[in-house]
């Protein structure tokens, strides 16, 4: 859709939260502890905003100012200067992030050749129609997308994503987020055709907001209904667990 420290690496969320996430598997196979909600929007509020809640706000306050071509220009900036921040300080680059920068660059370079703020807007709906044929390729093939984007925003455990019913959980919510992005590209796609260029900026990020937002609603609670099924309970922690200096200088 629309379009973030040190010098040494600092240790990844899934190792900051492998207590979080199986401190008492062992003792206790029955309890699943993940990070608390505080946790995870502090790891994945980051990733969202560099490829998707940065590149569209720039490109909306540019536009009120400097016209369409100096907003995609912005938009295309913010995101290689996000992606070039993570790269100078050794940090992961995140999927999502490489993803949006692939997308902007295309369709910058697409829209300048045309000079069409339909077909700027276009390729992304259209990306996210694709988008939601790989999610659908993906359970096909019973290589679920969603249990490799999982990474993202909630690591689990490798031991946790090895047991078959969570395989069958995310190969159900890969077709659920098919289901979300086809709609949603749908949406977009009639609302562009519709709407005024600036009021189609606003109405497609209140729609994506209120589909995504509901989406993952929806799999938070999906995913703890298949747990509570599989006698797994899951408890959230009341805050990140420290990973000891001697593991972290490991």
């Amino acid at each position: 859709m629309s379009p973030l420290e040190i010098a040494v690496p600092e240790p990844s969320f899934a190792e900051a939260h492998h207590e979080a996430a199986v401190p008492e598997t062992a003792q206790d196979p029955s309890v699943l502890h993940l990070p608390s909600p505080r946790d995870f929007v502090r790891h994945a509020l980051p990733n969202l905003i560099e490829s998707t809640i940065g590149p569209g706000a720039v490109f909306y306050i540019v536009l009120l100012t400097a016209g369409f071509r100096g907003a995609i220009i912005a938009a295309l900036v913010w995101s290689y200067l996000a992606c070039a921040r993570r790269i100078i300080r050794r940090e992961p680059v995140s999927g999502l992030l490489m993803l949006g920068v692939v997308l902007v660059t295309l369709r910058t370079i697409i829209s300048f050749v045309t000079g069409s703020s339909f077909v700027y807007f276009a390729q992304p709906t259209l990306g996210t129609f694709l988008v939601a044929l790989l999610f659908f390729g993906s359970v096909l093939v019973r290589k679920p997308l969603a249990q490799k984007l999982a990474h993202d925003f909630c690591p689990l455990d490798p031991e946790v994503m090895s047991r078959p019913f969570i395989r069958k959980f995310f190969l159900r919510i890969s077709l659920l987020w098919c289901a979300v992005l086809a709609v949603n590209s749908g949406f977009v796609m009639w609302l562009l055709v519709a709407s005024s260029l600036k009021a189609f900026v606003l109405e497609r990020t209140v729609v994506s907001i209120v589909l995504t937002g509901g989406g993952i609603a929806l799999s938070t609670l999906w995913f703890m209904r298949v747990m509570r099924r599989a006698g797994v309970t899951v408890r959230w922690s009341r805050a990140l667990q420290p990973v000891p200096s001697e593991a972290t200088s490991a």
